[in-house]
C-alpha cells in the first residue's frame, strides 16, 4: 500500500514538472496566436512564465501595433502599447470566500495615440476587438490593477513640427472592482492616478460602480503648473504660435448614472507670454497672427491675477452630449473683468445633482452675476 501511494505520489510529481515545463510554451503560442488574429491590432510576446504555487502568470515584452483598416493595409511602426512585464496573480483572500477574482500588475507600461489620418470615416479607431484580446488575456476578474510607472503619449508625425506630448510616472491603482454596492454606498469601487507632464502634476480620484450596466461614478481631476514651453512643438503645429513662458493648468469634475452625466472642465493660463516674430524673419500674415493671439490673451487676461480662464459644462446623456459654449465665453469675460476664476476643483459635481440642469441667463446677466464657485 505504501509503494503504491510512493508511486501515486511519484506520478503527480511528474506530470507537474512535465506540465511546468511545457506549459509556458503552450500558452505563449496561444497568446501570440490571438494577437495575431486580431482584425484591427497585431502584436507578439516575447516570453512567458507560469508560478503554479503563486497562481500567476507573467507576460514579458508585449507589443501591441495599431493595422491600418483602409486599401494599404499596413501596421504602424510605433506601438499602440508596449510594456516589459505584466504579472496576473489569483487573489487568495478572495479564493477563500467562494470567488475566483485575480490581481493585474502592469509595469512600466507605454501606450501611444498616433494620428494618422482615415481612408473610412466610419473607422472606429478603437473597438472591441482590443477588449476582446483582454478578456482573452486575463480570463479571470480582476479585482485590483495596479500600474506602475506608465507613460501615455500622443504623437502626430504628419504635423509640422512633429508632436509628442505625453505625460510620464503614471501610476493608476483601482481596488475593489468586483464588489457590489452596499446600502448607503453606490460607489464601492475606487480609481486612483497620479503622474507628471512638462514640470506639472496629474491627479485624479474616481469613486464608481464598476459592475453596473451603464457608467456609474464620480470623478474629479486636475493638471497643475504645466510648463508651457515645453508645449511648443503642439501650439506651433496646431495653433500656429510658440511662448516664452506660461503655466497650463486644468480641473475637471464629472458624474454619471443611469445614462446621463453632469461636468465641467475649468483650463486656467497664467503668465502667458506668447512670441512674436521678428518681421525680418517671419512673413507678414505670421507676424499679424501671432500679434492678434498676443492680442486676445492681454485683452482677456484677468490683470491681477495674470490669468486667462474659462469653464466649460458638459451634460445631458453619453448618446446626446450638451456642451455649454455661450456660458463658456461669458465665463471668459467674467474671469477677466469682473471676478477671476478660483484655481481648483469646485466640488460642485456629485451623483445627487447630475439631473439639475443649467439655468440659462442673459448674456450680461451671465458675466457680471456672482460666481457659484465663490
Amino acid at each position: 500500500m505504501r509503494k503504491k501511494t510512493i508511486i501515486s505520489i511519484g506520478i503527480i510529481i511528474s506530470l507537474l514538472l512535465i506540465l511546468r515545463l511545457f506549459l509556458p510554451s503552450i500558452v505563449l503560442h496561444f497568446v501570440n496566436k490571438e494577437l495575431k488574429d486580431m482584425d484591427e491590432y497585431t502584436g507578439k510576446v516575447e516570453d512567458i512564465d507560469i508560478a503554479l504555487i503563486r497562481g500567476a502568470y507573467v507576460i514579458d515584452g508585449i507589443e501591441i501595433l495599431k493595422r491600418d483598416t483602409g486599401q494599404t493595409a499596413a501596421v504602424d511602426t510605433v506601438p499602440f502599447f508596449s510594456c516589459p512585464n505584466i504579472d496576473l496573480s489569483i487573489h487568495w483572500k478572495a479564493l477563500f470566500e467562494g470567488k475566483i477574482v485575480g490581481e493585474l500588475l502592469v509595469n512600466q507600461p507605454k501606450l501611444n495615440f498616433v494620428h494618422t489620418p482615415s481612408v473610412d470615416p466610419e473607422v472606429k479607431q478603437d473597438t472591441s476587438d482590443l477588449r476582446g484580446l483582454i478578456r482573452e488575456l486575463m480570463p479571470l476578474d480582476i479585482n485590483r490593477f495596479e500600474i506602475k510607472q506608465a507613460e501615455v503619449h500622443y504623437i502626430d508625425n504628419l504635423s509640422k513640427p512633429e508632436v509628442d506630448v505625453f505625460i510620464s510616472d503614471l501610476n493608476i491603482l483601482a481596488t475593489h472592482l468586483t464588489n457590489n454596492p452596499v446600502e448607503g454606498d453606490s460607489l464601492p469601487s475606487s480609481l486612483n492616478a497620479n503622474g507628471s507632464t512638462y514640470g506639472g502634476v496629474f491627479n485624479l480620484d474616481v469613486k464608481l460602480n464598476a459592475l453596473a450596466d451603464q457608467p456609474t461614478f464620480d470623478m474629479n481631476a486636475e493638471i497643475e503648473k504645466v510648463d508651457m514651453v515645453g508645449l511648443n512643438d503642439f501650439l506651433r503645429a496646431y495653433g500656429n504660435f510658440d511662448v516664452k513662458k506660461g503655466e497650463f493648468n486644468v480641473f475637471t469634475e464629472f458624474a454619471a448614472k443611469d445614462g446621463n452625466f453632469k461636468g465641467y472642465v475649468k483650463p486656467l493660463i497664467k503668465d502667458l507670454n506668447v512670441v512674436q516674430w521678428n518681421k525680418e524673419e517671419g512673413n507678414m500674415l505670421q507676424v499679424l497672427w501671432e500679434t492678434l493671439v498676443a492680442g486676445a490673451a492681454e485683452l482677456f487676461e484677468n490683470q491681477k491675477e495674470d490669468q486667462l480662464g474659462s469653464k466649460i459644462t458638459i451634460e445631458n446623456t453619453f448618446e446626446n452630449p450638451d456642451i455649454h459654449t455661450g456660458q463658456a465665453i461669458m465665463i471668459i469675460l467674467r474671469n477677466a473683468f469682473v471676478q477671476a476664476l478660483r484655481p481648483s476643483i469646485e466640488q460642485s459635481i456629485n451623483l445627487n445633482n447630475i439631473e439639475e440642469k443649467e439655468s440659462s441667463t442673459g448674456f450680461f446677466e451671465g458675466i457680471f452675476k456672482g460666481d457659484s464657485e465663490n
